[in-house]
């Protein structure tokens, strides 16, 4: 079908490449748009990681249950709070780990592995008052929390404004939140009567704006990036088109070519007879 439309229909080409080049115009025009008149602004934040480690924990045991409990609590700064990452150490086989806030973190435990698969914080992570884990075979144990889901919040993000202020002004609001209350309590809940307390390293990071800048791409890079991307693409069309084209013509004037010979054999036979 594409053979016959092709030989019958020379048009078809011109139309192919007409809109082709189109298309590039148009590419051309879109970047150049992006460029001179961006409305699109990028922002970075300043992340402060505190880390608080080495205070004495409260130890109680209760002797009805044998177990013993170690409790500490750590006053963070509140004021654009995002991560609550706690690490317990030394633990017994079986030990209990306890992050907790009245106010409520975001933990899934496959947070902050770099390798996990078909995984989303924001459809997975449950937000709890207290989240906890089991050590097994003494293991360390490792809770990684936020404050929040909202990705705006932390580890830069864009805006869109009329202007550089009105978009620096939808940034800040975006990084500005306090999480109150904001004290973390940290217990580890172990078996037996133990005497050897664990340790545990938490750290808390808080981010500020830091600054904000137009979105901007190299235009000329962008646009042969693209022109090369759309060339590419026409090409698998027009290659075959033009292949199979060229092709019937040829086909056509061998046709031709043997009709006219076959008309002159005629014509001598005819003479000679």
């Amino acid at each position: 079908m594409m053979k016959k439309a092709l030989a019958q229909n020379p048009n078809l080409l011109r139309t192919l490449l007409g809109l082709s080049f189109t298309l590039i115009f148009l590419l051309s025009y879109a970047v150049y748009g992006a460029t001179i008149a961006p409305s699109y602004y990028i922002y970075e934040t300043e992340a402060t990681a505190t880390e608080m480690q080495g205070l004495e924990p409260q130890h109680l045991y209760v002797e009805d249950d044998n177990t013993t409990t170690w409790a500490w609590e750590f006053a963070l700064d509140g004021q654009n709070l995002t991560w609550v990452n706690l690490t317990a150490m030394e633990l017994s086989d079986g030990a209990i780990v306890k992050l907790s806030n009245g106010a409520g973190l975001f933990s899934h435990h496959l947070l902050g592995i770099a390798d996990a698969r078909d995984f989303s914080c924001s459809e997975l992570c449950q937000q709890n008052v207290t989240h906890q884990m089991l050590s097994d075979n003494g293991e360390d144990v490792t809770i990684i929390a936020l404050t929040a889901l909202d990705p705006a919040r932390r580890n830069n993000g864009s805006v869109y404004g009329e202007n550089i202020g009105i978009a620096e002004d939808k940034a800040r609001a975006e990084i500005e939140y306090l999480h109150s209350p904001s004290i973390v309590r940290v217990e580890i809940i172990e078996q037996g009567n133990r005497s050897t307390d664990p340790s545990i390293i938490l750290t808390s990071v808080n981010e500020e704006f830091d600054s904000i800048a137009v979105f901007s791409v190299d235009a000329a890079t962008e646009f042969l990036w693209a022109l090369a991307s759309v060339v590419g693409c026409f090409a698998v069309i027009l290659i075959p088109s033009f292949t199979i084209f060229f092709a019937a013509r040829a086909k056509e004037k061998r046709d031709n070519l043997k009709l006219i010979q076959q008309q002159e054999n005629d014509e001598k036979s005819i003479n000679t007879n």
